[in-house]
């Protein structure tokens, strides 16, 4: 079974039954357990086109595969070296099954070497074995699979942040501050210091955002004539353009560096104009800093250091974080919609799973 996405219109969805895929000589055929969904899958879809997000499951013409992460099982293998019944946490179709071509298979676990995803960025075609991850609790397996995307981008912002020393701003100013993006990287921000944290957001979201202790003040977006003077740096989870306008007329020549992360407010996105105020926006792409990191420290240790953030980080999330656990295509496209539409509750988060 598979989840289709019109990729002309998001809100234009269904579900297709085929037979499971016959794993060839080299190929392994998983069974997909459990993904999470969020806002940031939504933000997948948003940017399919502009960023090949759907080239890596690619479904019937004019259809697509959103991507998700979860835990899938090996079922039946013709892949040297990938044994049945391994479990692995990666990149994931909100599907049953999986056929991948497992390359530079290990203890670790291997790469996905299908020809469709060779061009495709290599951080979203590793799959780690759940018995060699050091991030790994069998009891977290719902945070794993609804935050560590999530959070893993929040701390590759913090390091491309203070590896920048910040672009020598007092003020990191994060739209979306609701957003599971946003609050953890205001929880690393705040950890460290050194800079103030200002969270943007509707009212409802504000009343949350300020609840979970992590941003110095939240604004919402009516108030952005409030926002801090001095020099800023714009981190733009909403995507939002009429909100990145006014924060950039705002700041002006004083607005350090503008990221563009997400788009949780998929329906406004615009061009940006020529004549926007101080910098222009640019897109923080994930994978480009990922592999600048492990060029820099090498895979385990870059494993290491996101462990190490990660487990203080998860712990803070039981203060706050409810799951939900749903099975079968009606509660998915439920949870999608609602997602697409900005109806979930920041405080909530979804497990799903469809028939195998």
């Amino acid at each position: 079974m598979d989840f289709l996405i019109s990729r002309e219109d998001l809100h234009e969805c269904r579900f297709q039954e085929d037979d499971a895929p016959v794993p060839g000589e080299g190929q392994a055929l998983l069974s997909v357990d459990r993904f999470g969904l969020t806002a940031n899958n939504v933000t997948y879809a948003a940017f399919g086109e502009a960023m090949s997000y759907w080239s890596f499951f690619p479904g019937p013409d004019g259809w697509g595969r959103m991507p998700v992460w979860g835990f899938a099982e090996v079922l039946e293998s013709r892949a040297e070296g990938l044994d049945e019944g391994t479990r692995f946490y990666g990149y994931l179709p909100p599907s049953s099954e999986l056929l991948v071509t497992p390359q530079r298979v290990g203890r670790h676990g291997f790469t996905e070497a299908s020809p469709h995803r060779a061009q495709l960025p290599a951080a979203y075609n590793g799959y780690v074995r759940t018995d060699a991850d050091p991030a790994y609790d069998p009891a977290r397996e719902d945070q794993q699979m609804l935050l560590r995307p999530l959070f893993f981008t929040s701390w590759l912002i913090d390091d491309f942040l203070r590896d920048s020393e910040m672009f020598s701003a007092a003020t990191v100013v994060l739209s979306s501050a609701s957003s599971k993006t946003a609050s953890g990287l205001a929880f690393l921000l705040s950890r460290d210091g050194g800079v103030d944290v200002v969270g943007l957001s509707s009212p409802r979201g504000a009343e949350y955002a300020r609840s979970i202790g992590v941003y110095d003040a939240v604004l919402t977006y009516e108030e952005l004539g409030d926002l801090p003077a001095g020099r800023a740096v714009y981190v733009d989870m909403s995507g939002d353009a009429e909100v990145r306008a006014a924060v950039h007329a705002r700041y002006g020549a004083e607005l350090a560096h503008s990221a563009v992360v997400g788009a949780t407010h998929h329906d406004r996105m615009g061009a940006v104009p020529d004549e926007l105020p101080g910098p222009r926006p640019t897109f923080f792409f994930a994978p480009d800093r990922v592999a600048k990191r492990g060029a820099d420290w090498g895979r385990e240790e870059l494993e290491r250091r996101l462990a190490a953030a990660w487990e203080p980080y998860v712990k803070w999330t039981d203060g706050w974080l409810e799951v939900i656990h749903e099975q079968g295509p009606d509660a998915l496209r439920a949870t999608y919609l609602d997602l697409l539409d900005g109806r979930i509750d920041p405080s909530r988060a979804h497990v799903l799973s469809l028939p195998r």
